[in-house]
């Protein structure tokens, strides 16, 4: 087969690659390398070139965890490069560039129903309305996808025929991980002002992360007065689904609780009744944990907007490769 394009999703710690055919998203040669392992982009690119043992292509669409500009500084892990020179390193006629959360908000247009699970099963009755795209990883990630209404469709706002439009979606890419941590009862507090002895500000991505999942459990150890026996987000996620550790459970609860009050925060701001897609690497480890946890309550507790929220539909994106599958449809999407 003769291959259209590369497409990667490069995380804070992971580096991912696939190949496709033109007007296509269906992956092939999938390959994951961890970013630690090179120096920087075209090193890895090289590395997986020669792993699948295929010859490199000519354009490429890659989302990155990371501020989209001219130039690219990763966020959570070492690399960065200029965008035009690393088009002429790689020999790239086309090389497209995302915020990974872009890439991930459509890559959930694509997605399988059967790689969907839902945590808030309600009619999908604002199916038009915009939707929200948040997931804990590296980092927390944010994005909206918004519809565009076909051009002979603008006059007619309101019918019925332009409400049943064949619409077309923009994902919006933002930086909502960064807001700040609004603390809900005395705990939280107390959670707070452990974080702000670290960071001068305390975003909800500092709570929302890997890293926030093992500084969590180790706030928690210090209120509750409890030795810290765990050390990785892997180990306190483990015990918490194996119920081997009271503070690690505890962590796992609370850690959705944020989750489910970010959220809620920000379909409000986004006007995201279309429903909200909950990606990431870490929520699909701890599926149980979010399920049973206090996500929904958390998330529909914002006073007379209750009933607003109670009513947008929410699913956890169960897919292997979410991010290789966006970058994969939006390259399909501007062949169109």
């Amino acid at each position: 087969m003769s291959f259209y394009a590369l497409v990667g999703d490069i995380g804070g710690t992971n580096a991912r690659f696939a190949l496709v055919a033109k007007g296509s998203v269906n992956l092939q040669y999938i390959a994951v390398l961890r970013c630690a392992d090179y120096q920087n982009f075209e090193h890895a690119v090289a590395a997986y070139y020669a792993k699948v043992a295929q010859q490199p292509v000519a354009i490429a669409c890659v989302s990155f965890a990371a501020p989209i500009g001219a130039e690219i500084q990763m966020t959570n892990n070492h690399w960065r490069f200029n965008v035009a020179n690393m088009q002429r390193i790689l020999a790239l006629q086309q090389f497209t560039v995302l915020n990974d959360f872009t890439a991930m908000a459509y890559g959930t247009l694509f997605m399988d129903e059967q790689d969907k699970v839902a945590v808030n099963s309600v009619e999908d009755s604002h199916c038009n309305a915009p939707r929200l795209v948040i997931g804990p990883g590296t980092g927390l990630g944010v994005a909206a996808l918004v519809p565009i209404m076909p051009r002979e469709s603008f006059g007619d706002a309101n019918t019925e025929d332009a409400r049943n439009a064949d619409l077309s979606w923009q994902a919006i890419a933002t930086e909502g991980g960064h807001v700040s941590f609004a603390a809900l009862d005395e705990l939280q507090l107390q959670i707070l002002a452990i974080f702000q002895k670290k960071y001068s500000r305390v975003s909800v991505e500092r709570i929302l992360s890997g890293d926030g999942i093992v500084e969590l459990y180790h706030a928690l150890s210090e209120i509750n007065r409890c030795s810290v026996n765990l050390h990785t987000a892997a180990d306190i996620s483990s015990a918490a689904l194996d119920d081997t550790d009271a503070i690690a459970v505890q962590a796992l609860s609370i850690f959705c609780q944020v989750l489910g009050a970010v959220t809620g925060d920000m379909v409000l701001a986004q006007g995201a009744r279309g429903g909200v897609y909950l990606c990431g690497g870490i929520l699909p480890r701890i599926r149980e944990s979010l399920l049973k946890s206090p996500f929904r309550q958390s998330m529909f507790n914002k006073g007379r907007f209750e009933k607003y929220l109670a009513q947008v539909p929410v699913w956890l994106c169960d897919a292997d490769y979410p991010g290789l599958l966006g970058a994969a449809a939006a390259l399909k999407m501007q062949s169109h």
